[in-house]
């Protein structure tokens, strides 16, 4: 029961807490990670189901998953690590979905609502959710924790957002790429970024072309939708006049 009652909170304390403490709490943030990378490194066995958990937790808690994601490049390598990612972000992004449309619907939907982002997208989702959702997974230009939880404010299916949300897939593997570059965790824990100037490359050239498409694609929704909602008249020759 307190677990549950919790749930609701914890994105409302995560987000108020960094903007309270700043780029300060952001590095003790990123190095609690690195050690419980470190620590989860050290499992053995168990430690993919370790590290599933903790992806899960850090993406419910609204925690920018960014430095366990590259962790997870080299504590497992390029293969596993993006499986397992992959398994986290997912069960991460569901909980924070039902989370979303259950349980702090009140919360989401203050934050939402000064979103035009989110606004523009709503309706297309409406319309054709997992294609959007596929979509905007695809391209950063949509943050990823905020909009696990937006979703859930709209009319998509459960099914419909999370095969939307496999469209995590090429950024993951190439995320995970990047960390395996690093070497080891005590890069990551000094702040250092590993970089490859083709992945990153790649990576803006996906989230470009996903985000044009994104917009492309919700603008002629848009039109679909005006078109459909509003009747045809007549000018004053008795000829129809349809919305444009």
């Amino acid at each position: 029961m307190l677990t549950m009652g919790l749930m609701p909170m914890l994105p409302a304390l995560a987000q108020a807490t960094a903007t309270e403490s700043g780029p300060g709490l952001i590095a003790q943030i990123q190095g609690a990670l690195v050690n419980a990378l470190a620590w989860v490194d050290s499992l053995g066995l168990i430690a993919p189901v370790a590290f599933i958990v903790l992806y899960v937790v850090v993406t419910v808690a609204f925690i920018p998953a960014s430095v366990v994601t590259l962790g997870a490049g080299i504590v497992f390598g390029v293969v596993k690590g993006s499986l397992y990612v992959f398994i986290g972000a997912m069960l991460g992004a569901t909980a924070a979905f039902l989370v979303g449309r259950y349980i702090a619907r009140d919360w989401v939907s203050k934050k939402v609502a000064s979103n035009e982002k989110f606004k523009a997208i709503d309706e297309a989702i409406a319309r054709e959710g997992r294609k959007i959702i596929f979509l905007i997974r695809l391209s950063p230009a949509f943050p990823f924790n905020f909009l696990n939880y937006a979703l859930g404010l709209t009319k998509v299916s459960l099914k419909d957002y999370v095969l939307g949300t496999t469209g995590i897939i090429p950024g993951t593997i190439m995320y995970v790429y990047l960390g395996s570059l690093a070497g080891n965790l005590a890069t990551l824990g000094a702040g250092e970024t590993p970089s490859n100037p083709t992945i990153t490359w790649t990576i803006r050239i996906i989230a470009f072309i996903a985000t044009v498409a994104v917009t492309v694609y919700v603008t002629r929704i848009a039109r679909k939708a005006l078109k459909e909602s509003v009747p045809d008249v007549s000018d004053e020759n008795g000829e129809a006049i349809s919305a444009q």
